[in-house]
């Protein structure tokens, strides 16, 4: 199964989430991270992701007569790369759109049920903003903030940290104006 059908599923996606920064966890943590899913849901598709090769077994313990396997994730196998998104469709994009949003809205409800979950000390946003850019600046605006996110991706669960979902989009909302070769903007 290719990388985006294998996570073009809300679960599947917040398991890969969950697993981001070199964490291993059991399915059983897997279920408790994703409390609104159900055991049985997480264990399907934590099978998926291993047989597509996203999650892979790290560890195995016997506990009690039975084997408990700590997943980690393949992050090579969880991406979608530049050629493959040049092949997508519109609708392979709303898809992609409409399971990251419904993975984080998802995500986003999770936390808030947690108990003592504090918006303000955490540090919440979802700001949105309306940017006028030539696609030159787009560019520049993507490498800066690849640039600021990259090196902390490989940051690795420790005491003081917590795992924080960090979710740009960004769009057009309109086409780009032609070159009139004067400024169109009123003015005042």
């Amino acid at each position: 199964m290719d990388p985006l059908r294998l996570l073009a599923h809300p679960v599947r996606l917040r398991i890969v989430h969950a697993l981001g920064g070199g964490r291993q966890l059991t399915t059983a943590q897997l279920c408790a991270r994703l409390p609104d899913a159900s055991k049985a849901t997480v264990y399907r598709h934590v099978e998926t992701l291993v047989g597509g090769g996203v999650l892979e077994v790290a560890e195995e313990h016997r506990v009690r007569g039975a084997v408990e396997r700590h997943y980690r994730l393949r992050r090579d196998r969880a991406a979608i790369d530049a050629e493959m998104i040049r092949t997508l469709t519109p609708d392979d994009h709303r898809q992609a759109f409409a399971t990251a949003t419904t993975a984080l809205l998802a995500e986003f409800d999770a936390y808030l049920d947690r108990e003592g979950s504090d918006p303000v000390a955490d540090q919440v946003g979802y700001r949105q903003h309306t940017l006028w850019l030539s696609p030159a600046e787009m560019t520049e605006l993507i490498g800066e903030l690849r640039a600021a996110i990259a090196p902390r991706l490989a940051n690795p669960p420790a005491p003081g940290r917590a795992q924080y979902l960090l979710s740009p989009v960004h769009f057009p909302v309109e086409a780009a104006r032609p070159d009139t070769g004067h400024d169109s903007r009123p003015s005042g």
